[in-house]
């Protein structure tokens, strides 16, 4: 059963607690003359304990909605400059919202605790009407805040293996299956005849990169095929470091696939480097398709989506909730292989 959404403490609440009139409460906490310096610090000590924020200016002024959503991304900033991902489901949530007159609330964070210290802090200053909320984790702290709050969000990403969603009956999710896509990766490397598989994965605490790995280790069991995952950060510096580290293995792989474009690319790098040819003696996949992919030598052989219709349908989806419909959990086009120079017959 959902929770019942907090309530936002007002200046009524201030003035009772601190046992001063509304009028001195509004004249203390907006810097205005007309109450003692100890009854201002009283005001606003209250204010703080009872978590009182200021509505946004627009809210304020016209006793409207902000007509805002939010979206949060606590993710390394350096890696998000170059990933072409975020850019494109931005690109397509943003078609939506310009649609509706709707603005974006955007914000990079260092960790979980600031994302949920900013919808809290957005919530009680009345600043969005929903929120966006991208990379599923393991025993997520967020779609329960969210739920408290009673902040209309969406999930962008596959859960955690286990939680079908229905935890969390006001949350909407829209997602794509990652087992199956890398289920079809190791299909493609399996009819080339590649036995060694390495996977230069993710953020290890991400729900989609376990996803993938489980996906990949019992593929490959299935088949008698070893393969192993080394989780990164998504940078091309990691991602270079970690391709040089599997390829100075005692039994080097001869198919690599890579969690993003960024380490696709950083990865081809040093087979260059090393002097070794691609595909002749390593394969290289790489999960999202980007120009990155396109514009390598050889082209990159990657998992083709369309990311802005992906963000374009996350939009869609919180909209339906605003308007008074039900939390969906909907399941988005599964992404392709499309094979390119960079695949062919094991060595």
């Amino acid at each position: 059963m959902r929770r019942v959404p907090a309530r936002r403490p007002t200046i009524k609440d201030i003035a009772k607690e601190a046992g001063v009139s509304e009028s001195a409460v509004s004249f203390a906490l907006n810097g205005r003359p007309g109450v003692s310096e100890a009854t201002r610090a009283r005001v606003r000590r209250v204010a703080d304990r009872l978590g009182w924020r200021p509505s946004a200016a627009a809210r304020a002024l016209s006793g409207e909605g902000p007509a805002t959503v939010g979206l949060v991304l606590a993710r390394p900033a350096s890696t998000l400059g170059v990933e072409s991902f975020f850019l494109q489901l931005v690109s397509g949530i943003q078609e939506v919202l310009s649609l509706r007159r709707f603005g974006l609330l955007f914000q990079v964070v260092e960790n979980l605790d600031a994302e949920c210290d900013a919808y809290r802090r957005w919530w009680a200053e009345h600043r969005v009407d929903g929120v966006l909320v991208v990379d599923p984790r393991a025993d997520d702290p967020r779609p329960p805040l969210l739920d408290e709050l009673g902040l209309p969000a969406v999930v962008i990403g596959s859960l955690p293996p286990g939680d079908d969603g229905t935890g969390h009956p006001g949350i909407a999710n829209l997602w794509a299956d990652d087992a199956r896509a890398m289920a079809g990766i190791v299909d493609h490397l399996d009819a080339l005849g590649h036995r060694r598989i390495a996977h230069v994965a993710g953020l290890p605490e991400l729900a989609h990169t376990r996803r993938r790995i489980a996906s990949l280790r019992a593929e490959a069991e299935r088949r008698g095929i070893e393969a192993h995952s080394h989780t990164t950060d998504y940078s091309d510096t990691e991602g270079a470091r970690t391709t040089r580290r599997v390829l100075d293995s005692a039994s080097p792989p001869t198919a690599i696939v890579y969690d993003n474009d960024v380490l696709a690319v950083a990865g081809l790098g040093v087979a260059a480097e090393r002097g070794i040819p691609v595909p002749a003696a390593l394969s290289i996949v790489a999960w999202d398709d980007s120009v990155l992919c396109r514009s390598t030598h050889p082209a990159l052989t990657a998992l083709v989506r369309d990311t802005t219709a992906f963000g374009r349908r996350a939009a869609e989806e919180l909209f339906a909730l605003l308007d008074g419909g039900p939390a969906r959990r909907v399941e988005d086009a599964l992404p392709h292989l499309l094979e390119r120079g960079s695949t062919a017959s094991a060595p």
